[in-house]
């Protein structure tokens, strides 16, 4: 069979590909980052804190907080498990996939069971009503963990979707159509459930008779989620190449890619500076990756954010991190590609310490003192103003390092082996992932404090650019 397809992002089996992250990203913005994760650290964990009585002896600020915070855990708790999972596997899952059988009949059991996942979350209601709050957590690491497999097995589909030079134009369109669904269904939501009951428009009241006391509006993402996935999945198993071969044997791919990752490993060590910046990466990538994940959940805790202002957040950054890319590209090209890595890092760091300052009192550590703007429908103060503003300001940087981080890598790769070696950047991008949201965990219930526990993803920006410094960059297409 061809390594590579023919035909570009329009054809039939790169539309294809790309359709496939249209029906499966949703989940990982809704559920993981914007809707159901700050719904299950608030309203499930929290106030079954606030509500067992054992911070009946705090006042209600104080107990809000360690309420607030025990949320917040539990989050950084199921990302850091889900995490250590997909570290241990993923890598030696790519590896066999370049080695073995028929891929869409993988997918279609990690689809199934993100979908089945998903649809549980329905029943994730506060109270003994609904399911325990140790068995939501579960169903979401299974959840992440499938999502990261179908990940990796749909990204070692690219080279068979449409000819090579148009790999990157059917990887970007996947990465927009993701985007774009999950925009829809926000839009959706707010449209059908949260505008209807906060102003009567554009309908009198929420729809199909929907109770947001119970939270419906927000438990139906996951349900959502489940039925756009099967639905849209079709056309990719319809439509999309399979490069596996048809009869291979499972079991000596897996035990030949493992034996590949073990080798691709000790080639890094002839080449240091290579293992420098993959070092490097390894940590400022995780303290990204924990920001981006729980960031949502810290400002729907610490600034009280509702539906509405996180549903219109998400939508604001997304359209901002399409913007990275574009700012990425060119800082390269103007400073260089490692001075550019780390003024984006440096401005992760940046944001995060503003976000951190920002209370419902007070903004940039007291300096300023929070008051209301405007008698809009969300947004009114200047505190939530000026994190909306951060956020922007996050997408661009966060989305310009991921474009740098390749840039450099393919710098510092050994001419003609880029590919090659972008498997060994796909391992240190998942070795430690669960070390961030570790950090978060452990400092947040050490401090019971929200923003202590934010603040440690700070000590993995710091050894990222640390070690990045001592990268020694002999040749920058960027200068």
């Amino acid at each position: 069979m061809a390594h590579h397809g023919e035909g570009g992002a329009l054809g039939k089996t790169g539309f294809a590909w790309a359709i496939f992250e249209w029906a499966r990203n949703p989940y990982y913005i809704l559920i993981v980052i914007y809707i159901f994760a700050p719904y299950f650290a608030r309203d499930i964990v929290g106030a079954d804190v606030l509500a067992s009585g054992e911070l009946a002896g705090m006042d209600t600020a104080t107990a809000t907080q360690t309420a607030n915070a025990r949320g917040q855990a539990a989050i950084a708790s199921v990302t850091k498990w889900a995490g250590l999972v997909a570290a241990l596997t993923a890598p030696f899952l790519g590896a066999a996939l370049d080695r073995g059988g028929r891929r869409k009949p993988l997918l279609a059991v990690m689809l199934g069971t993100i979908a089945l996942a998903s649809w549980m979350l329905w029943y994730a209601i506060p109270g003994e009503e609904g399911l325990p709050t140790s068995v939501v957590m579960i169903i979401l690491i299974i959840a992440y963990v499938n999502y990261t497999y179908s990940e990796v097995t749909h990204n070692s589909m690219l080279p068979a979707a449409g000819r090579p030079g148009a790999l990157s134009m059917i990887s970007g369109l996947g990465l927009g159509l993701g985007n774009l669904a999950a925009t829809i269904m926000f839009v959706a939501l707010v449209g059908l459930f949260a505008l209807p009951a906060s102003i009567g428009w554009p309908f009198a009241e929420p729809q199909f008779g929907f109770d947001l006391t119970r939270y419906e509006h927000m438990r139906i993402a996951g349900p959502l989620c489940a039925i756009w996935l099967l639905l849209f999945s079709i056309p990719f198993f319809l439509y999309a190449k399979d490069p596996g071969v048809r009869g291979a044997s499972w079991a000596a791919a897996a035990k030949s890619g493992a034996a590949s990752v073990i080798r691709t490993v000790r080639e890094a060590a002839h080449y240091v500076e290579l293992l420098k910046f993959l070092i490097a990466r390894m940590f400022y990538a995780d303290a990204m990756a924990a920001l981006l994940a729980l960031g949502a959940v810290y400002v729907s805790l610490f600034l009280e954010w509702g539906f509405l202002e996180m549903t219109g957040y998400a939508i604001f950054a997304s359209a901002w991190a399409f913007f990275g890319g574009l700012v990425g590209g060119w800082l390269d090209n103007k400073v260089g590609v490692k001075p550019a890595l780390i003024l984006e890092i440096i401005g992760m760091v940046a944001v995060l310490a503003a976000q951190l300052s920002i209370t419902n009192e007070t903004l940039f550590y007291g300096l300023i003192d929070n008051y209301q703007v405007w008698e809009g429908i969300v947004f009114q103060d200047l505190a939530d103003l000026v994190y909306l503003a951060l956020a922007a300001v996050l997408a661009v940087t966060a989305t310009a390092s991921i474009s740098s981080s390749r840039t450099m890598l393919v710098t510092l790769a050994p001419p003609g082996r880029a590919g090659e070696f972008f498997g060994l950047y796909a391992i240190a991008g998942t070795v430690t992932v669960w070390l961030g949201p570790l950090l978060v965990e452990t400092f947040t219930n050490a401090f019971n404090d929200q923003r202590i526990g934010m603040a440690s993803i700070a000590i993995l920006f710091a050894i990222g650019l640390a070690v990045l410094a001592f990268v020694r960059v002999e040749s920058d297409p960027g200068r």
